[in-house]
C-alpha cells in the first residue's frame, strides 16, 4: 500500500490542475452556468484536500 501513495499525490495534483483549467474555461464563457462553476469549485477543493491528506499520510508513514 505504501508503494502506491507516492504516485497518488502527483495524480491528485494533476486532477486539481485539470479541474481548475476546466473551471476557468467554463467561467470565461459568456453564458457560463453558475451551478457548473460551483460544482467544479467543490471538486477542486475536495481534490486539494485529498492531495494534502495523502501527502500528510506519506509524511507520517516515512518518518523515523
Amino acid at each position: 500500500m505504501t508503494s502506491v501513495l507516492p504516485y497518488l499525490v502527483p495524480f491528485l495534483m494533476a486532477a486539481v490542475l485539470v479541474v481548475l483549467i476546466v473551471g476557468v474555461v467554463n467561467f470565461s464563457r459568456p453564458n457560463h452556468s453558475p451551478r457548473t462553476s460551483n460544482r467544479l469549485m467543490q471538486w477542486r477543493v475536495g481534490l486539494q484536500l485529498a492531495a494534502i491528506l495523502v501527502f500528510l499520510l506519506i509524511m507520517l508513514l516515512t518518518r523515523h
